[in-house]
Order: C-alpha cells, then structure tokens, then sequence
C-alpha cells in the first residue's frame, strides 16, 4: 500500500504492486500487446479507464478489415447474386463463430445479430410471452435496457418485481431471491433478468442463479454486456436461455453490431409483434398474412449491417489469440489494487476521502470501479467537477448513474418517498438539474473507471494520483461539493 505523505514515483509503486501482485507477471505479455495494438494510447498521451463503457480496438482489426473491404465486392445479403453470396458466407461465418467463441453449440442456441445490447433486449421484451399470470422479476443493478422489459411486461397485465442489492457490497440476499422464485405462478411465462456483471459496481452474480431459476421454470435473461470484455462466459456450462452483447464493449470494433444468443426452445416460445423485411417467407398485402422465416432469420429486421459483420470475427479472434483468462488476471490485479489504495486515501482525522460502491475487494467483481470523493464535511465532490478534472489531464473516466437507476439509488442512499416525491411535483417532464434539487442535493451519480485489455499499471497509477492530488487539494482549499 503506497503512503499518502512521502511522494512516490511510479517506478517504485509499480515494484511494490509487483511484489504485492505477483500473479501480474505471467501478464506481461499484454505490455508488449498494448505497444505493438494500442501504441496510439500512449504517443497521445491518453489514460483509457472506461472500458465498461467501451474497450479500445487494435491496429490490426482495422487493418484486417479494411484490407477485406478493398480487396472484394460485397452488395446486400439478401439477394442470391455473386457479391451477394460473397457477404453472406461471410455473415453466416461470424454467425458460427460467435456460437464458437461462447462454446455455443448451435443445435442448442441462435445467434441473431441486432444493432447492440439493447436492440437484442429490445427483441425479447417485445416478444416475450408476457400475461396477466406472469412475473417479470430483475435485480435492483440492471441496466436500463433491462428495465425498460418491465413496459412490455406491464402492458400485457403481467407483474414486475424488484429484487433489491444490499449495501454495502451491493450483493443480492439469495434467500431472498429463492423466495422469489418460489413465490411465482407457475402456470404464468415468467422471465427472470440480471446482470452477469453490474455495469454500475462491478459486481459479478452467480452464474448458478441460472440453474436454480430455470430448475422453478423460469426462463432466464443473463446480461453478459460488462461481464463478457474480460471473464469467459461458457454456454456449454451454463445455459440462460437470452444473453444480449454488445461487441463494441469487447473488442471496440465495430460499434453498431450486437448480438442475442438464445436458446432455440426459448427462441420458438417467443411472439413477434411485427415484421419486416428480411424476416418473413411470405407477406401479402392483399391477402392480409405474413410468414415469419424460420429461426433467427424471424428475428433480424432489415438488411444487417453487413460490412461490419466480418469484422465482428476479426475481433473475436483477436481477444482469442490475446486469451481471455490473461486479461481477466490483468485486469483483476490492477482493480485489486486501485481499491486497496484509494481506501486509504484519508483526511487527518481518520475520515475516508474515496467511499467505494460495492465489494472493498476483487471477491465477486471484475474490473469496474464505482465511487464517490468526499470533502472534510463529509459532503460528496461533485461527480461533474471531478470528470472536468480528469479530463484536463487526459483522463477518460465515466459520471454519473450509468444507465443503472436502481444500483444508484441504493449506493447513494435516494429513497424511495423521495423519488416518489419528485415524480409527483413533475409528473410530465423532469431534467437532471430538476432531479438534483428535489432530492436535496444528494449526489445522482458517481465516478467509474474500468480496466480492460489495454490497461496497464501506469493507468492505474495515474488515477490514484490523481485522486492523491485531489485529496492534498481539499486539505489546502476545498473542491466544490454538490449544490
């Protein structure tokens, strides 16, 4: 643990990290990775922690890509002309391999390209058998994409429940969530939705939780969109019957490219309210019928973003060849330490100057990093003005709530009287600033950094000093708190 009142370098805190992390070194490979893929990072003298946000994309996928672009002819997929079928071998071959790199067999799981995370969430909400019998029951830590499900499943007379996080590791009770399960109708569709990885915490949640819901006849929706960049998610082991990802968050290109994988018997349980083209055999508008094509075909509204598809294989071997199992290490030691050493950043008084949300410890998380700097009165820093901060330094970081709502209000203490109270005085429209004041200045968000497959030890360096910095610069004057 560095000292906060001698100056250290980073020569002699990287040889302390090694010696307290020595499970880094069989990481070093990365190094050589990040100057040979990702030299751009540091000839522009950037330090990168938002990869929960998205990961960062190497030279060599756009050189792949691009040669393939240029050295053929491609025209739209849905044709059977030469460049036509010239793109579609290539489209069906990023199909099989993303089943392949998930260990997806595909006599068991579909994978059907959308446009990111949420258009595959957007997929199953709207055509998940929702009814008046049914449950729809997701943890306070989903992503908004995964509560905004709960319209659908409101709109058809089904119910919805919470199933809260629990400070201060924002862990869910199982106990609690076995009773849930229990509790539910059992002749109803019942969908159960949480996130491999909070996008909010970090933390990670049992993947058995699969098991046991399917087990009471539960169909499962296992978001793996901040869980798959840096831990292997193996679908021959465990079988959720939806996983929606977005691969920009893997590999950082392409972005517009997303994917659901789901289980066939999920997949045929599931009532499309629409079609459009690409997705039907037939459709007559005289005769008033349409013919949803079979399997995923049903699923993909349009023309696919075809170029970009081959790309999808291109980065998918790349963390491949890079190993998905090194960068969870790298990953897991540089967050390891971070929140060591940002926790004993304190004021004279014993005060603690970073208040971390979730686990204090790599136990059950992965490499996001939520919190919250605090001045001598024990008021939060503005989230804002910390981000303005970074970003005079180069720092990329990420504020705010993090499109994860419920988390937020359990890690920064907003009631639910409260919430009810400001959506009562603004029933129509409520602004952020509204927001702010009706809660009584309490902070609606916080700071994250995230590591991922570029991430160095340097990175992790210049953050604690940074909030180093910050900390010696409440002591002499102040930072501005939330107002």
């Amino acid at each position: 643990m560095l000292d906060q009142t001698t100056e250290v370098s980073l020569e002699q805190a990287r040889q302390r990290f090694n010696e307290a992390y020595p499970a880094f070194a069989a990481t070093a490979i990365l190094d050589a990775l990040r100057q040979a893929e990702y030299s751009r990072l540091d000839r522009l003298g950037h330090i990168y922690l938002d990869y929960t946000g998205g990961s960062l994309y190497a030279d060599s996928q756009l050189r792949q890509h691009h040669d393939l672009l240029r050295e053929h002819v491609f025209g739209n997929p849905h044709s059977s002309n030469p460049t036509s079928l010239a793109i579609t071998h290539l489209v069906e071959q990023a199909r099989r391999f993303v089943l392949e790199y998930f260990n997806a067999s595909p006599d068991e799981y579909e994978a059907i390209f959308t446009a990111n995370a949420s258009g595959a969430l957007k997929l199953v909400g709207e055509s998940f058998p929702f009814g008046p019998g049914s449950l729809y029951l997701l943890t306070f830590d989903n992503h908004n994409s995964v509560n905004g499900i709960r319209e659908y499943a409101r709109a058809r007379g089904a119910r919805f429940e919470y199933l809260p996080v629990v400070i201060p590791d924002l862990h869910v009770d199982e106990a609690q969530l076995i009773s849930y399960l229990d509790q539910a109708p059992s002749a109803g569709n019942n969908l159960f939705a949480y996130p491999a990885q909070s996008n909010f915490s970090g933390v990670q949640h049992p993947l058995e939780w699969i098991e046991l819901a399917q087990a009471r006849g539960w169909s499962v929706l296992l978001d793996a969109a901040a869980f798959s960049p840096s831990n292997r998610l193996d679908l021959s082991r465990w079988r959720p019957d939806f996983v929606p990802l977005s691969f920009y968050k893997m590999f950082g290109y392409p972005t517009g490219v997303g994917c659901l994988l789901a289980r066939r018997q999920a997949l045929a349980r599931l009532r499309r309210p629409w079609f459009a083209g690409g997705t039907i055999t037939v459709a007559s508008v005289q005769g008033d019928k349409f013919y949803l094509a079979p399997d995923e075909a049903a699923f993909e509204d349009g023309t696919l973003n075809y170029l970009n598809l081959p790309a999808v294989e291109i980065g998918l071997r790349h963390l491949q060849a890079v190993g998905l199992d090194l960068i969870h290490d790298r990953v897991n030691c540089l967050a390891g330490w971070l929140i060591e050493n940002l926790l004993a950043l304190e004021y004279p008084d014993g005060k603690k100057f970073a208040r971390i949300y979730g686990p204090a410890n790599t136990e059950r998380r992965g490499g996001t990093i939520t919190l919250n700097f605090y001045n001598r009165q024990g008021q939060a820093i503005d989230h804002r003005w910390i981000e303005s901060r970074a970003n005079q330094l180069k720092i990329s970081l990420r504020t705010g709530c993090f499109c994860n709502p419920g988390a937020g209000e359990i890690a920064l203490g907003i009631s639910k009287p409260e919430l009810a109270a400001c959506f009562v005085s603004q029933p129509e429209r409520l602004t952020l600033d509204d927001f702010r004041l009706c809660i009584d200045g309490k902070s609606t968000g916080a700071v994250r950094i995230s590591f991922g497959i570029a991430s160095n030890f340097a990175d992790a360096f210049h953050f604690w000093k940074f909030a180093l910095d910050l900390l010696q610069e409440e002591l002499r004057a102040g930072a501005p708190a939330l107002n």
